[in-house]
């Protein structure tokens, strides 16, 4: 199964969001990779300097609900962004019945197409693995108390 491969054969029915935008890859038209704690990283230096902004631009994405970004809520899986500058943003929500489940996607789809160098962005939103407390980073845990 490919990095972005739905996995929707794999998520019971009643855990799928309605909302299409929430729930598909979408993309607008407008490398090498290896795997290292957990996240894509590449080795291509302007990739890696890429892929750093669209970071960046994620990190200024809050769940309304929870004044810690997406990042350091640990919502975001992966962030691969390929030779021909096409960033791919894999994530979930904290809950399947999230409250914006229809508008926190497509936030981080308009963050990240906001940068020059992005040709174009595709989100997959999924389920598996489940978000926990456990994947906030240190100083998310820390700022709500775990």
């Amino acid at each position: 199964m490919s990095f972005f491969q739905s996995r929707a054969d794999e998520t019971p029915d009643d855990t799928r969001i309605e909302n299409r935008a929430a729930n598909s890859i979408r993309s607008e038209d407008k490398s090498d990779r290896s795997e290292q704690n957990g996240e894509i990283v590449h080795g291509d230096g302007a990739t890696a300097e890429l892929r750093s902004a669209v970071v960046e631009a994620l990190r200024t994405v809050y769940d309304p609900e929870i004044p810690i970004d997406i990042y350091e809520l640990g919502l975001v899986y992966g962030v691969e962004i390929d030779k021909s500058q096409n960033a791919f943003i894999k994530m979930t929500l904290t809950s399947p019945m999230c409250p914006v489940a229809g508008e926190l996607p497509a936030e981080v789809e308009l963050k990240i197409r906001q940068l020059d160098e992005i040709r174009s962005t595709q989100l997959e939103v999924v389920w598996d693995p489940p978000w926990s407390p456990t994947m906030m980073s240190e100083a998310a845990k820390l700022t709500l108390g775990f």
